[in-house]
């Protein structure tokens, strides 16, 4: 039986159109139930729309905490009965409560190699240090920023020169190949 997945992104939505096209072909055993994002009108969205996948909004300004804010999150999600929880370009910190409803069970991807360079600027963060190397990684969230346990990385040079956008990029164009396959291995049980 197809892997239940529940996709949150914030974006663009190309790391969940990278899920969207493996599923399609078969080579990731999963069905995305529900797209959720914290921002209103993202192309994640129409992507979701596009391809038929019921999607929906939490945003934390339409709640007076973040504890409501994620205990909301936590309900909807919840609510999808997901297997895995896939965290694709969502710019959001995922509460506690929320990451101890899918303990285990919830996948992050990050444009760099950690554990260097966590939060929300990492390509940025890696220029401004001079690295000669950076990349992507995917990890299992844990109540940390980009802390818990790493599943797979992939490397690529900077090259001279290059802006934050370019280089970025760049890692996006490794990192859903990645995503897929380390979401296929988690699915299909392989170590």
């Amino acid at each position: 039986m197809a892997a239940r997945i529940v996709v949150l992104a914030s974006g663009s939505g190309t790391l969940l159109q990278a899920l969207i096209d493996a599923t399609d072909i078969g080579e990731l055993d999963a069905e995305i139930v529900a797209v959720g994002s914290d921002v209103p009108g993202v192309a994640a969205l129409q992507r979701a729309d596009r391809a038929g996948i019921p999607a929906f909004v939490e945003a934390p300004k339409s709640y007076p905490t973040r504890d409501e804010w994620n205990a909301a999150l936590t309900r909807v999600v919840r609510s999808y009965e997901p297997d895995w929880v896939v965290s694709a370009g969502f710019m959001r910190v995922l509460g506690p409560e929320f990451v101890d409803a899918f303990s285990g069970r919830i996948v992050n991807t990050h444009p760099a190699l950690l554990p260097a360079f966590p939060g929300a600027h990492a390509v940025r963060d890696a220029l401004a240090h001079g690295v000669k190397v950076t990349g992507c990684t995917v990890h299992l969230v844990d109540h940390g920023v980009d802390t818990g346990p790493i599943l797979a990385q992939s490397a690529l040079t900077v090259l001279p020169g290059e802006t934050e956008d370019d280089l970025h990029e760049r890692i996006k164009q490794i990192e859903r190949p990645m995503l897929v396959a380390t979401l296929a291995t988690l699915i299909g049980g392989t170590p």
